[in-house]
């Protein structure tokens, strides 16, 4: 095989970006990966298990309680996400009085850090003086009052509550911008035509705003997988007796509360091959589909 110029400049230049490849991304996870089949509590020398940490995955009730909560995180945020978000751009795309300034007000919960979102929602589900109970009295319905993050069979709702509020704003923003790519003309021949706003959303917007949507649905799916642990631990640590636990947390107090870090990786790439085959998914409907982004 000859090199000429071009292609040892060509490999120069590659060649700091495959170092760091190879240094943040592949070995870290390969070494993930044998950690994983070992037994190891981060200070002695791993001890080679195979893959005795995975079988134990499939009897372990705190972990399938976690994945569960997980599957439930997903399926209501990838629902509530879209459709508030989709309602609240097309609210935000019309010519409406103080646009500019509603627009920052709705991506201001974006721009908080996981630390002030846990603590302002805590003041407000707090059961004792917190916002949410003192509305509820305010209007009459004190029979719904309730301690919001102690309740287990209510507190990962709350969570979740809180999960599509923070991160609305962003995905109403990357459908407003997909809205405002849309032709005006083709609402105006609709209605020329007689169509009214539920058909013209049916028939132009939502068709239209299919790659979109399936942009938000993967943003989304990402999310409600492996970054929701700062909002349940900023709010609820995984509490009440592992009601609102979901993987990641589950992960954090395996590897250095109980110092087992074999068994949380295996959690972690558990977790990954279940991200993996749903993207693989999405990514075969979008296929099936003929998405063009």
């Amino acid at each position: 095989m000859r090199f000429d110029s071009d292609s040892i400049a060509a490999a120069l230049m590659l060649a700091p970006a495959a170092v760091m490849l190879s240094l943040f991304f592949l070995w870290p996870f390969f070494r993930g990966l044998y950690i994983s089949l070992t037994r190891w509590d981060g200070f002695s020398a791993p001890r080679f298990v195979g893959v005795a940490n995975y079988v134990h995955l499939f009897n372990d009730r705190i972990f399938g309680g976690a994945l569960e909560n997980n599957l439930i995180f997903v399926v209501l945020i990838l629902v509530f996400k879209n459709a508030l978000g989709m309602g609240l751009a097309i609210l935000l795309d019309r010519a409406i009085f103080l646009r500019g300034p509603i627009r920052a007000a709705v991506f201001i919960p974006v721009t908080l850090s996981f630390a002030a979102t846990g603590l302002l929602w805590s003041w407000i589900y707090n059961p004792v003086f917190g916002l949410l109970n003192a509305a509820l009295d305010l209007v009459g319905l004190s029979a719904l009052k309730m301690s919001w993050l102690g309740d287990a069979h209510i507190a990962l709702y709350s969570v979740i509550a809180v999960d599509i509020w923070k991160w609305l704003g962003f995905h109403a923003v990357i459908y407003l911008a997909g809205l405002q790519t849309i032709p005006q003309e083709l609402y105006e021949a609709a209605r020329v035509d007689g169509a009214n706003a539920f058909k013209r959303f049916r028939h132009i917007t939502l068709p239209l705003m299919i790659p979109v949507v399936l942009i938000n649905v993967i943003l989304g799916l990402s999310g409600a997988f492996v970054r929701n642990f700062d909002i349940v631990q900023v709010l609820t640590q995984g509490g009440p007796n592992h009601a609102t636990e979901v993987v990641m947390t589950l992960m954090v107090k395996t590897a250095f509360q109980d110092g087992n870090m074999g068994y949380a990786s295996a959690m972690g790439y558990a977790l990954f091959i279940i991200v993996a085959l749903s993207c693989i998914a999405l990514l075969a409907v979008m296929r099936r589909s003929k998405v063009e982004f």
